[in-house]
């Protein structure tokens, strides 16, 4: 997803023992899933235990850090052995109900200070190096994405001013993370050496579930229910604030987040009689659904891009970009080299195929309105199918 999941506001207590995680208490009712952290959560937490570490010479028993969506958690911190001038600390990932390949894994960082201003990230033993174009980070960066360098350097760096030092080198390791990134498909993302360090909320939502398929289809009952006859389906947090600044009329319960399971709030909204269904997404989920693809996961069917090199031929005669397209190696990198090079023409028509293939998927039921939005939220094109606009 483009951003974690719409929380079911579970409690956080499956392996608490043996992790050592405390988490806020949170209110839990029959059937519902809990959440988990991140990998970059628990980064965060391992990267502060380890400078108060190196600043104070006590290494703390838990640390509290404030997620990117300004809930504060506790995590409980194992100390790791550490070369002189250095201080290493553990978090164990828990990703509560999620089918997450690191759940247990220890995410560790050691922490060392530097006279150069600012933090320096690095990869350790089974974090990731980037090796090809298309991600969030330059090709040679350690696999630590923005989000959790964000959170990193918003918790390390008041504290490394308030003891007069100006900067920290953060080493972040997942020891087995190599063994555990066969799990992934990290290696054809040009993902080598081990597993990335990830996370825009901080938290960790159940996503291949029959709970959550449930909860796409009350939310669209429930738009029903207030009068409405559109929704706009959102792929996560980001396209849903674009969503919101595009439709700024539309009631809150209008707008609901589907992550993977386009397919299934499309079906919803045709039993229930929806006129119009405006998906908002990004270049990814985008490619996989003009493929045909309304289950979006990462994990599952890869985005045919000799079929988006096919739609581009109707737009250019350039050779080597049509072979780069064939041999893209994500969205992002599909978006990346066509921005200069194809028409907006080009974008707007991979909307448009992606519409006719979600009015089809929902027996035509509705008119459909796919909308391409930029990392930033901008929106780059728009393209629809059927009679209801």
């Amino acid at each position: 997803m483009d951003a974690d999941v719409t929380d079911p506001k579970s409690p956080n207590t499956r392996g608490a023992a043996d992790t050592g995680v405390t988490r806020i208490k949170r209110s839990r009712h029959r059937g519902e899933l809990r959440t988990g952290y991140t990998t970059g959560a628990c980064a965060t937490a391992a990267a502060l235990a380890a400078l108060q570490t190196v600043l104070t010479g006590n290494q703390p028993d838990s640390v509290v850090i404030t997620l990117p969506i300004g809930e504060q958690v506790e995590f409980a911190v194992l100390a790791r052995p550490a070369e002189e001038g250095e201080a290493c600390c553990s978090v164990i990932k828990d990703a509560g109900d999620d089918p997450d390949c690191t759940h247990g894994a220890a995410i560790t960082v050691t922490l060392a200070l530097m006279a150069a201003p600012g933090i320096a990230f690095a990869a350790g033993e089974g974090v990731a190096t980037v090796t090809l174009p298309g991600l969030e980070l330059a090709v040679g960066e350690p696999a630590i994405n923005p989000v959790p360098r964000k959170m990193m350097r918003e918790h390390l760096l008041p504290l490394l001013q308030r003891y007069g030092h100006a900067g920290a080198r953060v080493t972040v390791s997942i020891p087995g993370g190599e063994q555990l990134a066969e799990q992934t498909i990290g290696r054809r993302l040009g993902l080598i050496g081990g597993l990335s360090i990830l996370g825009t909320r901080g938290t960790v939502h159940p996503y291949s579930t029959s709970a959550y398929a449930a909860s796409v289809r009350q939310s669209i009952e429930v738009a029903r229910a207030q009068g409405q006859r559109q929704v706009v389906l959102t792929t996560g947090s980001r396209t849903e604030k674009a969503a919101m600044l595009v439709h700024a009329n539309l009631p809150e319960c209008g707008f609901i987040q589907v992550g993977d399971f386009s397919g299934v709030a499309l079906r919803a909204s045709a039993r229930q009689a929806m006129a119009q269904v405006e998906l908002v997404t990004m270049i990814g989920k985008l490619c996989k659904i003009v493929g045909g693809t309304l289950m979006t996961h990462v994990t599952g069917r890869p985005i045919n891009y000799s079929l988006l090199a096919e739609l581009a031929r109707e737009f250019t005669d350039d050779g080597e970009l049509l072979d780069q397209i064939r041999s893209a190696n994500t969205g992002r990198h599909l978006l990346d080299l066509g921005r200069q090079r194809l028409p907006n023409a080009y974008w707007q028509l991979l909307c448009t195929e992606a519409a006719r293939h979600c009015a089809g998927y929902a027996h035509h039921s509705f008119s459909v309105v796919v909308r391409l939005v930029d990392f930033d939220g901008s929106t780059l094109a728009c393209g629809h199918y059927g009679d209801n606009l």
